[in-house]
């Protein structure tokens, strides 16, 4: 039987989804780099070979660990899919002679790498700087179309993003970001193989991004994600999955799957798509790409990822369209025959729609609520209004437990201060998007007030 090594670290699909695919194509041995989450700690045995835990200073070189341990199992794939672990995959795999993401892999994970590599191309994206310190923050402030967005070069999930509207936001705006990354360094959240990648950042125009004349639904957000695979250097697209509004300044609230473009428009954003991949140099790994769409058909690429789409994204894919990409993946790394789909899968073959929910304490007009509230699915699920035949559930995973105070939404942490996680499955994307609208306007008034003590918690 083959052998894979799963590198487990936060971020990604969750863990009992992900373990549970790999291990149905192979024995799995799994090196666990951040701690277990509690829902499926006790499962992971069961389903392991063997796990080892490496979650503080005992890391110590991470590619040379990766290393050992798949040698120490008798690995014949190593795996993640986890953005902070996917640079150190990559070279454990290429010191191994395995098939893996690629010694360009950096490039999908370095967002000053990704851009540079983009403008040699002349791919169509935001204008940026990389910024180092406060200074050069300024004299890019001074070069740049205000306003601004301040980002962690190697962050995820909108982690320590700030937005700058004048220079004399300068100053706040940086202690800020880079308190943020200290702090998400601290909960696991930050990259574990290139030292010192928290004080990276750069800075970059805000595009004029619209939905309009792109859906033809009110209340798609402006920009979609492609998620895709590279497979031997050569990109596959398989679908499209759409956005909610973010939260400002740019904290991702839901993302459905599939996105409900027209057959026309999906065909051009694949095609953005691809050129961004092949840009990057990638070799073999999941992927996924996000696009912002503007007036008058205009489109920038945000950024690429040498990795599938985080929270519930790829079993979104698993439920509307009958594709298990982790198995597919593990396949093929295998060197086992894969028929991946020729072209991304289009709303027309989708076997209805799911979307996932991030549940923060802010409106749908983006204002914070007016008090404190206790995360109760049970309340969630008995009381809130949804369409016919939707089902509503919640991910123990990525979730506080009931009865738990939902954090006060704080723009630089991003997704740091989400409550939980929850997935929807409905006939269609639009009726995903319109119930997660009513949950949204819903939420503040169902859940139950924090106690007096909770609340400053």
């Amino acid at each position: 039987m083959s052998t894979v090594l799963f590198v487990y670290a936060k971020g990604g699909p969750p863990l009992g989804y992900a373990l549970s695919r790999v291990a149905a194509r192979s024995a799995v041995h799994l090196l666990a780099l951040s701690t277990l989450p509690p829902a499926v700690a006790a499962s992971v045995g069961r389903r392991c070979a063997s796990v080892l835990t490496a979650t503080g200073p005992e890391r110590g070189d991470l590619v040379s660990l990766i290393v050992s341990q798949a040698h120490e199992v008798g690995a014949d794939a190593v795996i993640t899919f986890s953005e902070y672990a996917v640079v150190a995959v990559a070279e454990a795999c290429a010191k191994l002679g395995l098939a893996g993401p690629g010694s360009a892999c950096a490039l999908a994970r370095d967002k000053r790498l990704m851009r540079r590599a983009w403008s040699r191309r002349g791919i169509p994206q935001p204008r940026f700087r990389a910024v180092a310190d406060e200074r050069e923050l300024s004299d890019a402030v001074a070069e740049l179309r205000l306003p601004l967005l301040l980002k962690a070069a190697w962050s995820a999930g909108s982690t320590a993003h700030r937005i700058i509207r004048s220079a004399d936001e300068v100053p706040a705006a940086w202690r800020r970001a880079v308190e943020v990354m200290a702090e998400s360094a601290e909960l696991g959240y930050a990259e574990l193989h290139v030292a010192g990648a928290g004080a990276d950042f750069l800075v970059e125009e805000i595009v004029p991004g619209t939905a309009d004349g792109w859906f033809d639904q009110a209340g798609w957000g402006d920009y979609v994600s492609v998620e895709g695979v590279v497979v031997d250097g050569a990109f596959r697209p398989v679908c499209l999955s759409g956005r909610m509004p973010t939260v400002e300044p740019f904290t991702e609230r839901a993302g459905i799957t599939p996105a409900a473009l027209p057959p026309e428009a999906q065909q051009r954003v694949v095609a953005l798509a691809r050129e961004a991949v092949d840009a990057l140099g990638l070799e073999n790994c999941g992927t996924h790409t996000e696009i912002k769409l503007g007036a008058d058909g205009r489109m920038w690429v945000i950024e690429t990822a040498a990795r599938f789409g985080g929270a519930m994204t790829v079993p979104q894919i698993e439920e509307v369209f009958g594709l298990d990409l982790i198995g597919l993946l593990v396949d093929h790394l295998l060197g086992r025959p894969v028929s991946w789909p020729a072209r991304a899968r289009t709303p027309q073959e989708a076997r209805g729609a799911a979307g996932s929910l991030v549940v923060l304490a802010v409106n749908g007009d983006g204002a914070a609520w007016s008090d404190r509230r206790r995360w109760d699915f049970p309340t969630v699920r008995d009381t809130v209004p949804l369409s016919a035949g939707s089902r509503l559930s919640v991910v123990a995973e990525n979730s506080l437990p009931d009865g738990a105070p939902v954090p006060v939404y704080d723009p630089a942490a991003g997704a740091n201060t989400m409550a939980a996680l929850c997935l929807l499955s409905a006939a269609d994307p639009e009726t995903v998007l319109d119930d997660f609208r009513t949950l949204v306007d819903a939420l503040p008034h169902a859940l139950p007030e924090a106690e007096p003590m909770e609340a400053h918690s």
